[in-house]
């Protein structure tokens, strides 16, 4: 019978809300190999490892300095005048996450990136520019804030 399970007395009990396959004996759902999968994938894309870690910085949660090889030009200078102020701390102690993050190609070697920050019920924008060095290594040159935050960014 499906849903019941023996018990040493032999005596079966119904499992409420399990909706694993008969036979599977693993606890993980298949939901959570496809999250794994999608998270892997974000973590290889620049635009969105950018958008982790200057979250983290613009949260407070990490040191200015901790951007000071992926940065070059005005866009640690951004940062510095950014991240006193910490304008993507966590609302209501729930920690921000970036819910998206898109890109545009304006020329090779150059990404302009966008990113929604989630926080509970407030939601943020971030947009920051990515340019490939001569050792094909990723840095951002530009950062800006939307909504509330705006008039603290500098333009891009």
């Amino acid at each position: 019978m499906e849903g019941t399970r023996q018990d040493r007395t032999g005596q079966g009990r119904t499992r409420p809300g399990r909706s694993r396959p008969a036979g599977r004996r693993d606890q993980r759902r298949p939901g959570a190999v496809a999250a794994a999968a999608v998270a892997r994938a974000r973590r290889q894309r620049p635009h969105y490892w950018f958008a982790d870690r200057l979250l983290a910085v613009l949260s407070g949660q990490r040191p200015v300095h901790w951007m000071l090889g992926h940065t070059i030009g005005e866009g640690y200078e951004q940062l510095i005048r950014l991240a006193p102020g910490a304008p993507l701390r966590p609302a209501e102690r729930v920690t921000p996450v970036v819910r998206d993050c898109g890109e545009y190609h304006p020329g090779p070697g150059v990404i302009e990136a966008f990113a929604r920050i989630g926080s509970g019920e407030r939601v943020s924008a971030m947009a920051f520019r990515l340019e490939r060095g001569a050792d094909q290594r990723w840095r951002c040159s530009a950062v800006e804030l939307g909504g509330e935050h705006a008039a603290a960014a500098p333009r891009l």
